[in-house]
């Protein structure tokens, strides 16, 4: 920003501006006859009560020559406040010349009601909450200070943006032809080479594209824009809940000699959770308070709505409690050996069938996770957690759990202009393979030059009949090094949350995790987080299967994540491969399911050609043969 920034906390105080005066036009005379004001019946107060939040209304204005980056930054800056749930519209120069001022040519009168229009227009967005940004070449002061006369008069934010490019790179870049054509007379009146560019005094900010990157300039603005308190701050630091480095010993010390509670390998993985910050901005096992808002809403709602589907909880024996109340700390023991030091601990109520109901849809205890739920104790603790080191299983696969930190630091190496997760807690046969696929293409046609995949599979709890970890990872390899995924475009990474089986609740938990670690894209599948109803007879799903991806269109609390629907993809027996479904062929395809994959792989049988990687598939038969030798 630079030193002569108008501080405009209050600006509904600014005192009156009286409108420049044009020498060249009328804008200022008022023609029409027997018009009067008239006052809105719904107040900026109730529009910031639809919107969720305070009034964000304020008018961004981008100037400067042509080609200086003005639409560039500020289509990218539209792009990141709508990633974050904030309204904004960008009005760009030249569109608006295609519409509303299509009649209006580059005279120095046509140029300065250009802009009282766009300023007009500007307004009227930021006085429904949204936050306009109007990029134009808006060549004079004076016109650019009628356009700050008439938000100040209206108590709404005007900000200049000044991107300050010089000539020689606006020529050198000439994205549109436009300099060199002017350059040879075929266009008069052009900014910067025959009618002058009157560069801003004091402008809010100026944006110096030359040294700056596009994404540097727009977090220039985002700064200024939570400076204002126009928008919320961002907590741009991954912030985990692991005790520093350098107090490590200090807090051990105080562990030892703090009253325990000994948790169970389920715990110690929502533990893990925690500490690395997938949960954030969770700072511990919750508390009542937050497991309401979870059950009820779905949501975090201290921060603003964020969205956490799935409760995070400590449940401990009614013994327990008794000897625990009234501590103002709790040290959290696994196998005899402290992991974690809970803070000003609060007990209060399991209530296990109402949590079930609500998280799973279902109270029946034949289902793998209600049943571990039922079996634990009959209270919650929660409160604030300090992990003491990082949570290790020594189990070969340690290097693969990386934390939303390490992975973000990782997208960044690799230059990752996207992200796209991929949740998986199966093998992937070569229909995965396609919707991952599929979605680098979709990205790499929308301009991303090099999208990222995040291959997650889930590594916590799972239930007995699943795949275990160590043979997915294997598998997963298998897959990577047969070329089936690309693997300089891919992170294989573990994702220590448990499994809980709970469907189109449980998806958004995913999701929300993958968000913390870098990505902004999610792929989902038919049925994520489902599983045959624990009530065998009728056959039948618990889940309806499309209802996981259109409920993650829709969740709240998930801002900057884009879902990509998945397409249905089957064996095409015709082309020997997996394929995308065409219902006009449908006597074409087979739909291989998993259960069916399992028998083919239990009895030694090869899948069909084009169904699995064949290194991958050997991986799955070689454990389905080992299960064999040891029944």
């Amino acid at each position: 920003m630079t030193g002569g920034a108008r501080p405009i906390e209050d600006i509904q105080n600014v005192e009156k501006q009286k409108s420049p005066v044009s020498s060249l036009s009328s804008w200022n005379v008022q023609k029409a006859t027997n018009v009067f004001q008239q006052e809105h019946k719904v107040s900026r107060d109730n529009r910031r009560q639809l919107l969720g939040s305070k009034f964000r209304g304020c008018t961004v204005w981008f100037t400067g020559l042509s080609g200086a980056g003005k639409t560039t930054i500020s289509f990218a800056l539209e792009a990141y406040l709508i990633s974050r749930g904030i309204t904004a519209y960008g009005l760009d120069g030249d569109n608006i010349r295609t519409g509303l001022n299509k009649n209006l040519g580059f005279s120095p009168e046509d140029r300065e009601e250009n802009i009282r229009r766009v300023a007009e227009v500007g307004k009227l967005f930021a006085d429904s909450g949204s936050i306009a940004l109007c990029a134009f070449v808006s060549p004079y002061k004076k016109d650019r200070e009628m356009a700050r006369s008439l938000h100040q008069d209206s108590g709404i934010h005007f900000i200049e943006v000044y991107v300050d490019t010089p000539l020689e790179e606006c020529e050198n870049r000439d994205t549109k032809g436009l300099y060199k054509k002017a350059r040879a007379g075929e266009i008069r009146g052009f900014t910067g080479i025959d009618q002058p560019y009157e560069a801003p005094d004091k402008p809010e900010i100026v944006c110096k594209t030359v040294d700056k990157t596009v994404d540097e300039c727009v977090m220039q603005i985002v700064k200024l824009l939570e400076e204002y308190q126009i928008i919320p701050t961002e907590t741009r630091e991954l912030k985990d809940l692991m005790v520093p480095e350098e107090m490590k010993s200090q807090y051990m010390s105080e562990a030892e000699h703090l009253p325990s509670v000994e948790i169970t390998k389920l715990d110690l993985q929502w533990l893990q959770v925690l500490g690395e910050g997938w949960a954030a901005p969770l700072k511990g096992f919750m508390k009542e308070k937050e497991f309401l808002q979870c059950q009820h809403f779905n949501c975090l709602l201290n921060e603003g709505p964020t969205n956490q589907s799935v409760p995070i909880v400590l449940p401990i024996t009614t013994d327990d409690k008794s000897r625990l109340e009234g501590t103002k700390a709790i040290t959290l023991r696994y196998n005899n050996e402290p992991k974690a030091i809970l803070r000003n601990p609060e007990f209060y109520a399991h209530r296990k069938e109402e949590r079930c109901a609500r998280q799973f849809g279902t109270t029946n205890q034949n289902h793998p996770y209600i049943k571990a739920i039922y079996a634990a104790g009959d209270w919650l603790v929660g409160g604030d957690i300090q992990v003491l080191d990082r949570i290790v299983w020594q189990d070969g696969l340690d290097q693969y759990r990386l934390t939303p930190r390490q992975l973000k630091d990782k997208f960044e190496e690799m230059g990752a202009d996207a992200v796209f997760a991929f949740q998986l807690r199966n093998p992937i046969h070569n229909g995965h393979a396609l919707l991952m696929k599929d979605c680098r293409q979709q990205l790499e046609k929308r301009g991303y030059k090099k999208p990222v995949l995040l291959l997650h599979p889930l590594g916590g709890w799972t239930k007995d009949d699943d795949v275990p970890l160590p043979v997915r990872m294997k598998q997963h390899q298998a897959v990577l090094q047969e070329g089936v995924l690309d693997p300089d475009l891919t992170v294989l990474a573990i994702f220590p949350s448990p499994m809980m089986y709970a469907g189109p609740t449980e998806v958004q938990w995913h999701a929300k995790a993958r968000l913390r670690a870098g990505a902004n894209f999610y792929i989902v599948g038919r049925d994520p987080a489902g599983m045959p109803h624990p009530d065998p007879h009728p056959k039948r799903d618990l889940y309806e299967g499309t209802h996981g991806g259109k409920v993650l269109t829709m969740a709240p609390g998930l801002q900057g994540l884009e879902i990509i629907p998945f397409r249905v993809a089957a064996y095409d027996t015709k082309a020997k491969s997996m394929a995308f479904f065409d219902p006009t062929r449908k006597e074409d395809f087979d739909f291989i399911s998993g259960t069916r994959m399992r028998g083919l792989a239990k009895s030694g049988q090869l899948p069909p050609d084009g169904f699995m990687a064949p290194e991958a598939w050997k991986v799955l038969q070689e454990y389905y043969n080992s299960l064999n030798v040891d029944n």
